[in-house]
């Protein structure tokens, strides 16, 4: 069974605080996104396996720890989960980058898939699947769905807002995958929007509210 991590860290939460600000500039919006999932992203990543590596220091030998096992990939759900994947890569540089292209049918709610591209050893990877908001979880249980339609197996969520009704239905979806969240909000609203929330994550990193 996935596991559910709800962050609890000052640093994650004062971040948050400035995001839902709506005085907040979509320049400090769009670095504030990249540390964030930095953040969260060195919680996510703490269980990966390590191996020793003898090496050399400028003084004698020595044993040192390297991520072992498999190799990393970020998906980041466009478009709002691009920034996500800069501040992870600035954590982790070696990774691979995929993408999935989602957009919500503001009608139904539905996500509707237009763009999918991933590395092609991507299902000989860890994945973390990075989307800034889990409203209703339809975006996020579509992404996985194709990522486990290639072969992927193993597979973590990473989002800065979470919906309750929106862990409920990854969770049942996906229920082996592990989901870290920046904060867990009240509830949706009638349209399917975050509450308390801090708006519409694209709109806000790419200045077009």
């Amino acid at each position: 069974m996935g596991k559910v991590v709800v962050m609890d860290h000052p640093l994650i939460q004062h971040k948050i605080g400035i995001m839902r600000q709506k005085s907040t500039t979509t320049i400090e919006f769009r670095e504030l996104v990249s540390e964030v999932a930095m953040l969260i992203c060195y919680e996510a990543a703490r269980d990966l396996p390590l191996a020793d590596k003898v090496v050399e220091t400028p003084l004698e030998t020595t044993t040192v720890k390297e991520i072992a096992g498999k190799k990393l990939c970020i998906v980041p759900i466009l478009r709002a989960g691009l920034h996500m994947a800069d501040g992870i890569l600035n954590l982790i540089p070696n990774a691979k980058v995929g993408h999935i292209g989602m957009y919500r049918n503001e009608e139904t709610l539905e996500p509707v898939e237009y763009f999918c591209k991933l590395p092609k050893d991507a299902a000989e990877r860890d994945i973390f699947v990075v989307d800034p908001m889990l409203a209703t979880g339809g975006s996020a249980i579509a992404a996985i769905n194709r990522l486990k339609a290639r072969g992927i197996t193993s597979i973590r969520f990473l989002c800065l807002i979470a919906a309750p009704e929106g862990v409920k239905a990854l969770t049942e979806a996906h229920p082996d995958v592990d989901v870290y969240i920046g904060h867990l909000d009240r509830q949706l609203n009638e349209h399917g929007y975050i509450l308390p929330g801090l708006g519409d994550a694209g709109d806000r990193i790419y200045g077009t509210k």
